[in-house]
């Protein structure tokens, strides 16, 4: 990190100014003007800053600006931070909103995909727009807050929706909120009686550390239990700054969680990820999630394959503590939710026991021999509570809920439609109604009554086979006696 006065921009700000979250937010780096004061450009390189800002924002705190190395072209903060033109570079599976997230929203700023938990975006209104962000849609095209009465709306929703027991608050950043705002919103969700978590996803510690003071953990600590979600991506933003801020956040009850996301050219290596994650337990700071990195426009040259990500898991399972390893998952395109990803330890299963291999590429045979006597499973009180029930997914087979889960779209279904009992007309089908694959249609899966079969007439009775002709005076075949069957059958 570099002393502020030694840099151009910030020459003649007192160290009470720089220590202000709100004097930080608000000479936040917006232009490229400012931006040259503080990091050396090629030609090349403000050029593409330049391009890049007609179509997205750039805003970078002083704070976190401070710790881009000016020398190092592979500095990992100058990638989050500084727009490049590969921002406007389109690549394959690029979408706008790739989680879909608007399509699960049952009021503005709400999502609600899982069963028990819903994501309140409070703003869109980051102290610094991450260059590899996934909701650059709203997060930095306009500065907007939900007003009250939007918020009103969607605490009434989770009000009414009584499996929601999680509300994970999100933005942009939410600690964007004052903090009177911010506990107004904390004691109406705590007021629900059937919200028993809440959540804060915040990139605070990581870019704007001084934004969790003292004041602020003790006014939010009324409301526990409250789980702090940030985002370091490399060892190198754990300074002295950012761990005094966990540590202010977990000495006040939080349980503070790291989530990071997997971009090339800043962490796509075992190496550096370890070295990540040690640091995160030496600062009280969990792993939890290591994000593939989203399908959004303009962050292509940040994805790595999903291959590497295993290979990188690969290096820490039994090679690093089991509190250090995140869980590797992908956020499937079109709303279908974080998919966990690993390497294969699974090698084979047979009624008697399984074959697994461990982190050396050694191979053990788990013999299996249940034990005598019934499971716990439907006998204990929690297996009546409608609320711990499971409702979606294939682990609904495994509580013999149901039997199977079939696509809605099956291409057979379509076929069985044009089934009907021997002997009945098919009824008529339009097979322009059939689903293609683009766009996807909708279709009916009732299948109409067949009319009733009229009767039909007995088949007419085969003739007899031709009888060869043998040589003159030989005696002839006699002709096989047919039996038709009874009336009606064809056999």
């Amino acid at each position: 990190m570099r002393v502020p006065n030694e840099i151009p921009l910030w020459k003649d700000v007192t160290l009470e100014e720089w220590s202000d979250w709100r004097w930080q937010a608000r000479h936040r780096i917006t232009d490229v003007e400012a931006l040259k004061q503080v990091v050396p450009l090629s030609p090349q390189e403000e050029d593409g800053v330049r391009a890049c800002l007609k179509r997205f924002r750039m805003a970078i705190t002083p704070y976190y600006a401070s710790l881009i190395d000016p020398e190092d072209p592979l500095c990992p903060i100058r990638a989050q931070a500084i727009p490049t033109s590969k921002e406007l570079q389109a690549t394959t599976g690029d979408m706008e909103d790739p989680l879909a997230e608007d399509l699960d929203a049952p009021v503005p700023g709400l999502t609600h995909r899982y069963p028990d938990r819903a994501l309140l975006i409070l703003t869109t209104i980051c102290s610094m727009y991450c260059r590899h962000c996934t909701r650059r849609r709203v997060v930095g095209a306009e500065d907007e807050q939900l007003d009250k009465a939007q918020i009103e709306a969607a605490i009434d929703y989770i009000a009414r929706t009584g499996e929601i027991r999680d509300v994970i608050l999100s933005g942009g950043d939410p600690l964007m909120f004052a903090d009177d705002k911010l506990e107004w919103v904390l004691s109406r969700l705590r007021a629900i009686p059937h919200v028993d978590i809440i959540r804060i996803g915040t990139r605070m510690p990581v870019v704007l550390p001084m934004r969790i003071t003292d004041e602020l953990c003790e006014r939010l600590r009324r409301y526990h239990p409250i789980f702090v979600n940030t985002h370091f991506n490399h060892a190198v933003e754990l300074t002295p700054e950012a761990r005094a801020a966990c540590a202010r956040l977990v000495d006040h009850g939080f349980p503070v969680q790291n989530q990071s996301v997997l971009l090339r050219g800043v962490n796509d290596c075992p190496h550096v990820m370890k070295q990540l994650l040690y640091e995160l337990l030496k600062a009280r700071v969990k792993p939890y999630y290591l994000f593939q990195c989203d399908l959004a426009k303009g962050i292509g040259h940040f994805r790595t394959p999903v291959s590497q990500g295993i290979g990188i898991m690969e290096a820490l399972r039994g090679h690093v503590s089991g509190l250090a390893i995140p869980t590797y998952v992908v956020d499937c395109p079109g709303g279908g939710g974080k998919v966990p990803v690993m390497p294969t330890y699974l090698i084979s299963a047979a009624p008697d026991g399984v074959v697994l291999r461990n982190f050396e590429g050694t191979y053990v045979n788990y013999h299996e021999h249940p034990a005598p006597g019934p499971s716990i499973c439907g006998q204990d009180p929690a297996c009546h509570d409608r609320r711990l029930a499971v409702k979606d997914g294939p682990a609904r087979l495994l509580d013999n809920q149901i039997l199977a889960i079939r696509p809605e779209k099956l291409r057979r279904r379509g076929r069985r439609l044009r089934t009907a009992p021997l002997g009945a007309p098919a009824p008529a089908i339009d097979l322009s109604a059939l689903p293609d694959e683009h766009p996807p249609r909708q279709l009916s899966l009732d299948v109409r009554p067949a009319p009733p079969a009229s009767p039909s007439p007995p088949p007419p009775a085969p003739r007899a086979p031709a009888v060869p002709e043998g040589p003159p005076g030989a005696p002839q075949p006699r002709p096989a006696a047919h039996d038709p069957g009874p009336p009606g059958s064809s056999r």
